[in-house]
């Protein structure tokens, strides 16, 4: 996996390629301070995967991200954060990052993490899950899930692994329109507010496992 770092701090990206290391499979192409340098880098590397902070200094690591995939950058993104706001979660999901993870993450889970987006899926760092835990998403030990019928936890399992309506239709081989029926249902019966509480509701209650060869 071909990896580019974007931080606005030397020694953060020097520790980071310096974990990254620990994987035979990672290789790192460079590394990028600012938005401008790390469009270039994204031009000249074509990397796999990037890993951007947040913030960088005065500028903004989910506008980078979106600025590059409107200049044509296809490449998975990584969101690297101290942040526990709720809102920077949602708007990263929005615009559509493969990953979301803490600082304070050891480095085997950044590891493992980079694993699972390089396989296809989308990993939420599980400090995030706690985050989240508001109204809206229902406490670990109640019983609304004991509602849903076998295929609507078969949804659930596939929105929590960060799938959209087209890939769950694909998977379980059903019409997008039956998709989002079940998701309606699911969102109903469960009593939560959107796809991102139902995601994060399946992997509280573990019902989502990664594995990782």
């Amino acid at each position: 996996m071909r990896i580019v770092l974007v931080d606005d701090h030397p020694l953060v990206r020097k520790g980071l390629a310096s974990i990254l290391s620990l994987d035979g499979t990672m290789e790192v192409l460079g590394e990028a301070a600012n938005s401008r340098e790390a469009l270039t880098l994204f031009r000249t590397a074509k990397p796999d995967l990037a890993i951007v902070d947040l913030r960088l200094a005065n500028e903004s690591g989910l506008e980078l991200i979106t600025e590059a995939k409107q200049h044509g950058v296809n490449c998975k993104f990584v969101v690297l954060t101290s942040s526990t706001e709720e809102l920077d979660f949602k708007r990263a999901k929005e615009i559509g990052v493969d990953g979301y993870v803490l600082k304070e993450a050891l480095p085997e889970e950044l590891i493992h993490a980079l694993q699972i987006i390089n396989k296809g899926r989308k990993y939420y760092d599980p400090g995030v899950f706690d985050l989240m835990m508001k109204p809206g998403l229902p406490p670990k030990d109640d019983g609304h899930i004991e509602q849903l019928t076998p295929k609507e936890k078969e949804v659930l399992l596939e929105l929590g692994m960060g799938h959209s309506n087209k890939q769950i239709s694909q998977t379980l081989y059903i019409t997008e329109y039956t998709v989002k029926k079940h998701v309606s249902q699911i969102l109903a019966k469960l009593e939560l507010n959107d796809r991102t509480h139902a995601a994060l509701y399946a992997n509280v209650k573990g019902l989502v496992t990664y594995v990782v060869s």
